[in-house]
């Protein structure tokens, strides 16, 4: 019998900043109504899929970890084992944090924002320390020894994720445990890229929906068996291949 390991992806559901369309990144933002929707639905969506997670991973930031813990209890799972990480974050956007994406547009051009957003080893500019979107302060990162970058690429943030990745979820997966990762657009990027083999190219063109799982299943070597995975939706609609949606990754 083959071998399966489920994983299941979800980003966060919309917060005030997605609503507001300004740039969030480790600015810590809240849920927006629509948002814990998004959160209660994509919980009810893994229950009928009957993928129930064993054990989640989220990022240290709240519209993560609150849409983690809506989904849970909407799947009757809010009792499983809950990991944090900080390499679980939204990609630090440097100094367009806390900008609006239509001001930083007039500034400096669609063609340089979408550099900035879509490519994979361009980062936007350094925030300076002292700026109060820096996080540079931040307790959850300070008193922990974490060098809050001022800036990071796509592939920043695939660096600082593989290494979670490897050590922490990986085990999940390969004694058996249902694992769902509650994270950010760019993050989750970063890691469908790697179990898809994605190209640069590639990986430019991909946008992930707020509040909408996607199922991956993994073969014996953590391989996706439908690549792209299969986006949770009511049964009447069920996927049965990733339908890419054109949302803002923020």
């Amino acid at each position: 019998m083959t071998e399966h390991h489920c994983l299941i992806l979800l980003r966060h559901g919309e917060s005030a900043w997605n609503a507001a369309d300004r740039f969030a990144g480790w600015v810590d933002i809240p849920l927006t109504d629509v948002g814990r929707a998004e959160a209660h639905r994509s919980g009810e969506l893994i229950r009928q899929a009957g993928a129930l997670p064993d054990v989640v991973h989220t990022s240290l930031l709240r519209r993560a970890i609150r849409t983690a813990d809506i989904a849970l209890d909407a799947a009757g799972r809010h009792w499983i084992p809950v990991h944090r990480s900080w390499r679980l974050n939204e990609r630090h956007y440097g100094d367009l944090q806390g900008q609006s994406r239509e001001d930083v547009r007039t500034r400096f051009g669609n063609a340089r924002v979408k550099i900035w957003r879509r490519s994979y080893d361009v980062a936007p500019p350094a925030i300076r320390p002292e700026r109060v979107f820096s996080q540079n302060l931040d307790p959850r990162y300070h008193r922990s020894g974490i060098d809050v970058p001022p800036t990071e690429s796509l592939r920043d943030v695939q660096i600082r994720l593989l290494p979670y990745w490897e050590t922490a979820i990986v085990p999940d997966l390969t004694c058996g445990r249902t694992v769902l990762i509650v994270s950010h657009g760019n993050a989750l990027r970063s890691l469908i890229m790697h179990l898809d083999r994605m190209t640069v190219d590639d990986i430019g063109e991909v946008a992930i929906p707020t509040g909408t799982p996607i199922r991956y299943d993994l073969d014996r070597t953590l391989r996706p068996v439908v690549p792209g995975g299969v986006v949770l939706e009511p049964r009447s609609e069920q996927s049965t291949d990733m339908q890419w949606e054109s949302a803002p990754a923020r």
